[in-house]
């Protein structure tokens, strides 16, 4: 339990099965965690019903000092207006910031899911010796996330950070972003699928058992991921890019392949010292990257 006089920050990852909540010393301690079910359905009123009883849960003595909330979609540069939300039910410009603050009192800020699982991975994750990062989560799509100099990066609108969307194939398949032959097309859980008529997890498991097919396809894989990264390292030359999501259990197959691809194809200078890691925090990312936003928005406010 959180000492009374122990400031703390509440940070909260709405997912479309599952809220999960936890509470946050400044150093990242996390002293009490939560989980509710999502409603059905996930309307913006009966969603922002959960969250305050919840978050009476997990603060029922009113002393948190701000929250911070990950959605699943895109959020306006102010932090208070969630654009769209994957996977929940009639969203579309919900000021959830907003509604929320007015209900418990407490300043509130909203960021991109991805954009929070960046930040926690800089924070307590595989990034935390950098200060400077990009993030890129492999699952149903690929994600991403700008770390630099310890901050997210969102952008004047707040849309920044879509990694996966970046084109490596001008005639590739059409992406629903409208694109064509974006990275995701190459990297996500669908993308697998297509090319293997099986699911990442099997073709995993047919690596480890030492299956020559399933072994020459993640190596394809990661020279398809590496040709990304080449183009998101020379925008950015971050100090480290941490691989996240649940296509990230198989990463001891296709990273060799990314780390050759990256080699490769950008120049030393642009990449010095650069470390290729796997994300440390789980499913828990996007919790502890939302309190991090919570506390750099009372830092910011001081």
């Amino acid at each position: 339990m959180t000492n009374d006089n122990t400031p703390f920050v509440i940070g909260i990852d709405l997912g479309g099965t599952a809220i999960k909540l936890g509470r946050f010393e400044f150093d990242g301690t996390c002293n009490e965690s939560w989980s509710v079910d999502t409603p059905k359905p996930a309307t913006p009123e009966a969603v922002l019903q959960v969250l305050v009883e919840a978050i009476a849960q997990v603060d029922p003595e009113n002393q948190c000092r701000a929250v911070g909330v990950g959605t699943p979609g895109p959020v306006d540069a102010t932090g208070q207006i969630a654009k769209v939300a994957i996977n929940l039910d009639g969203w579309q410009d919900v000021p959830l910031g907003s509604w929320l603050s007015q209900k418990t009192g407490k300043p509130v800020i909203l960021a991109n899911d991805a954009n929070c699982a960046g930040l926690g991975e800089s924070w307590l994750g595989s990034g935390r010796q950098f200060r400077n990062l990009i993030l890129l989560t492999l699952g149903t799509g690929v994600g991403g996330a700008i770390i630099l100099d310890g901050k997210l990066f969102t952008g004047h609108t707040g849309a920044a950070g879509e990694l996966g969307l970046i084109t490596i194939n001008l005639y590739g398949p059409e992406c629903n972003s409208g694109n064509k032959g974006s990275l995701e097309q190459y990297a996500s859980v669908q993308a697998i699928q297509r090319a293997t008529r099986t699911t990442p997890e099997e073709m995993g498991h047919a690596a480890r058992s030492g299956n020559r097919q399933a072994l020459e396809f993640w190596e394809g894989y990661g020279h398809h991921l590496g040709a990304g990264l080449a183009s998101l390292i020379y925008v950015l030359t971050p100090e480290a890019v941490i691989i996240g999501g649940g296509i990230s259990a198989s990463a001891e197959f296709f990273l060799p392949g990314a780390i050759a691809e990256i080699e490769r194809r950008v120049l030393p200078v642009c990449r010095p010292n650069l470390q290729v890691l796997v994300a440390e925090l789980g499913n828990k990312a996007g919790m502890v990257g939302a309190a991090k936003l919570a506390w750099q928005t009372i830092e910011d406010s001081l």
